[in-house]
């Protein structure tokens, strides 16, 4: 039941965030002078790791639900291991977020 559950939020939290960075994007391309609110929003690096966690763990446990819907029985197993992969892969691109040189 969470793993529904926090894969229906993080879809959510996706559609969110992506609208917001899009809508800052366009304030940001389409004005001669920029917007505080709109720069301070598409730079936020709360938002980019929100994003970063949504989308990691919303792709592995929708794939946990394709294997299990493929006919894979052992839930709690890929329950575990799809956690601790997206929890790798999480820290690896968090990492590599904040270490960037550009």
């Amino acid at each position: 039941m969470f793993i529904w559950v926090f894969h229906r939020v993080t879809g959510l939290l996706m559609i969110l965030f992506l609208g917001l960075k899009f809508l800052t994007s366009f304030f940001l391309m389409t004005r001669d002078k920029k917007p505080d609110w709109a720069l301070a929003l598409h730079t936020s690096p709360v938002i980019d790791v929100v994003l970063i966690i949504c989308v990691v763990y919303h792709a592995l446990y929708g794939l946990r639900t394709v294997i299990m819907d493929m006919g894979f029985k052992k839930e709690k197993l890929l329950f575990w291991l799809f956690t601790a992969l997206a929890t790798a892969l999480t820290v690896a691109m968090l990492v590599i977020y904040f270490t960037r040189d550009y």
